[in-house]
């Protein structure tokens, strides 16, 4: 299988301003989230990436439009990618969120969590779990199992995806921090995935690239670290 670079959005205006933007369309990236944005090309020059898929909603498209053009590459979108849809939650202010008593479910028992008129974080794990895995495939048939691709999405969404790499239950995934326009990474092979970075906004990439003799297999290295 492959490599894929979960990338969270750069700032968005609704980050910002401390709202729950969800699957609100027409929300942009600030000033902040434009300059993350600008400096992807740099911090993902050394990468060869061969897909670039993105939520359908606008922070994500505009994250990595500039990325994507100058690589000649589309930005392709894929549903399974989309925003928590947080029903009756979308659009309000944080602060009066927490006050609800539905606020503490989702921070402590996030797997029973169901938003009102939305849908579940347990829902949102599936579907996006199911979406990469099936884009994973994708890209490492039509370009092998050294291939990396990226895919910008969501907080909460990423977060889902990490648990589940992490073979962690979805209760704990509020302790996985992933800041706007960070990536976390995970290579995927036929029996287990590997978690090879979470949250990371600015460190080399480069060894990502599997060396052309490394085979991508699914054992662990005994000691926590490869060889040189």
């Amino acid at each position: 299988m492959a490599t894929v670079i979960l990338l969270r959005h750069a700032r968005s205006a609704a980050n910002g301003a401390g709202t729950l933007a969800g699957r609100t369309p027409g929300v942009g990236l600030d000033e902040t989230g434009r300059t993350q944005a600008s400096g992807l090309v740099d911090r993902l020059r050394p990468v060869p990436l061969r897909a670039v898929l993105a939520s359908p909603l606008q922070r994500c498209v505009d994250t990595v439009a500039d990325l994507a053009g100058r690589r000649a590459l589309p930005v392709e979108t894929d549903e399974g990618l989309y925003e928590v849809d947080y029903g009756d939650w979308t659009g309000r202010s944080l602060k009066e969120l927490s006050e609800q008593p539905q606020w503490r479910v989702v921070q402590q028992h996030p797997s029973a969590a169901v938003f009102p008129g939305g849908e579940g974080l347990a829902q949102m794990q599936a579907r996006a779990v199911a979406a990469v895995r099936a884009q994973d495939a994708r890209v490492a048939e039509e370009h092998g199992s050294q291939a990396v691709w990226l895919a910008c999405t969501h907080g909460d969404v990423i977060k889902g995806l990490l648990a589940d790499a992490l073979g962690l239950h979805l209760d704990g995934f509020q302790r996985i921090v992933v800041e706007p326009c960070s990536f976390s990474v995970i290579r995927y092979t036929e029996t287990r995935p590997f978690v090879l970075r979470t949250n990371d906004t600015g460190t080399d990439l480069s060894g990502l690239v599997p060396a052309e003799s490394e085979d991508s297999n699914d054992e662990a290295v005994v000691g926590g670290a490869r060889g040189s």
